[in-house]
């Protein structure tokens, strides 16, 4: 049985593992860039599963060897928006097309608002059930 003591938003790899270090995130990106995969950081204050699109902090970082330039902008990421969530993608392009390989959350909230489950009653006796987050309550910009 999983559990999510911490109350967690848990998407990407390393998602119910404690938070990583700076270094163990060094390492990561490190990783992707030997295997040729290109960079980007994001972040956003919705982050809702089928949220997929964050709004992107820069651009993607494709010509960037070293982990170090990445870190630099990770650590600008956090410092400009140290509300939101932050996170690490790595797109691999070698067979034409962009794919993702790696994401990761690299940054949260002091606090994480969660998520409410509504159940909607349909024809029958038949029921759905949306995930809806708190943080959407509040309009975009407010939602620390």
């Amino acid at each position: 049985m999983m559990t999510n003591p911490g109350k967690k938003v848990t998407q990407g790899q390393f998602s119910f593992l404690p938070d990583l270090t700076d270094d163990q995130i060094a390492a990561q990106v490190k990783y992707a860039l030997k295997n040729g995969w290109a960079v980007s950081v994001e972040y956003t204050d919705d982050p809702h599963p089928r949220n997929t699109y964050w709004e992107m902090y820069g651009n993607p970082l494709f010509d960037l060897k070293d982990p170090a330039g990445i870190m630099m902008e990770i650590r600008e990421c956090r410092k400009t928006c140290p509300t939101m969530y932050v996170r690490v993608t790595a797109f691999d392009s070698t067979k034409g097309w962009e794919a993702p390989r790696m994401s990761f959350i690299v940054n949260r909230p002091p606090t994480e608002p969660g998520f409410r489950l509504v159940r909607q009653d349909r024809d029958g006796r038949s029921q759905g059930y949306s995930i809806l987050p708190y943080a959407t309550d509040r309009p975009e910009g407010e939602r620390a």
